[in-house]
């Protein structure tokens, strides 16, 4: 990372400025995968998962819970500060109101129990770096620590205290050998990747059929990146060689970055379309060189020159 110098006022412009390491992983087109696999590895904490399948309409569209968490993602990353108060705020609203059963134990608990908060938050950022670099992002260790770190902030959106979230590689390590004693593969939690593997479309989107046999390789290749430990959980595909599976994702990386920012965002909500497109523009007027998208500015000269120089 350049150790450029930023305009003062850039952190009322967006939440993660480009000089964040956020900015180089949320901008990776490797997102998709993470996403993907974030989703696969939240449904090992049993609670977690029914606490999806009782509360939502993952079950009819699962993808659409992915747009929603890039929705969120984005809102805490490039929206403005008001934006992503305003995300957080709906978010820990609906969490509130939500119960999931153990059928297990009997017991209801509330969605936004510290616990589940803290693992679907882990399973996501762990997922979002490891993705990212395996794929071919070139962060140093001391940078991918710095995305956890900035990263807690994001959690606090949701409702959690930033000193109770994993802040390094260690801390995450550590978090992660202690939470595995409460994994298990439930029926949830493998129809739940089944899905993600091999789609069965809702009748609104059965005109997207003819795309899935280009989708199957992009699910197996979620599945893939997943750690061992849990593959070795959920059993439902052979393993690979760890080198074809990072080639692959390289090959991922190279062709989905290529695509042209304006091609790329149409998968998006519009709703998170526009967010992005006004988050250039406020960026465009204090003096970033947009011309490129959000994604040029990953180039510290593309930042305006701080004053006096």
């Amino acid at each position: 990372m350049s150790d450029h110098s930023v305009p003062a006022s850039v952190d009322d412009i967006v939440v993660r400025p480009p000089h964040t390491v956020t900015w180089q992983v949320h901008l990776d087109r490797t997102m998709w995968v993470g996403g993907v696999r974030g989703l696969m590895l939240q449904a090992l904490h049993p609670l977690a998962m029914r606490g999806v399948w009782q509360n939502s309409t993952f079950q009819d569209d699962p993808f659409g819970r992915l747009r929603r968490t890039a929705d969120f993602v984005g809102r805490v990353t490039f929206g403005s500060p008001e934006e992503a108060d305003e995300i957080g705020r709906r978010v820990r609203g609906i969490h509130r109101r939500l119960r999931v059963s153990d059928p297990d134990t009997g017991r209801t608990h509330r969605v936004d129990e510290p616990e589940l908060l803290l693992w679907v938050h882990c399973a996501e950022v762990s997922s979002y770096l490891e993705v990212a670099r395996r794929g071919g992002l070139g962060l140093t260790g001391r940078q991918a620590d710095r995305y956890l770190d900035e990263q807690r902030r994001s959690a606090t959106y949701v409702g959690l205290h930033r000193d109770d979230v994993p802040g390094s590689r260690a801390e995450l390590a550590a978090y992660f050998a202690h939470v595995r004693a409460e994994l298990r593969v439930t029926e949830e939690a493998v129809a739940a990747v089944r899905f993600l593997l091999w789609p069965r479309l809702p009748r609104r989107l059965r005109w997207l059929s003819a795309g899935l046999p280009a989708y199957v390789p992009f699910g197996a290749l979620c599945y893939y990146t997943l750690p061992s430990w849990a593959r070795r959980m959920y059993g439902l595909l052979p393993e690979v060689p760890r080198p074809v599976v990072t080639a692959a994702l390289r090959a991922f990386r190279l062709a989905a970055n290529s695509l042209p920012e304006p091609a790329h965002d149409r998968a998006f909500m519009p709703a998170t379309r526009t967010m992005l497109r006004a988050s250039r523009e406020r960026l465009g007027a204090a003096g970033y060189d947009v011309s490129r998208g959000l994604r040029g500015l990953r180039d510290p000269r593309r930042w305006p020159e701080p004053p006096g120089r």
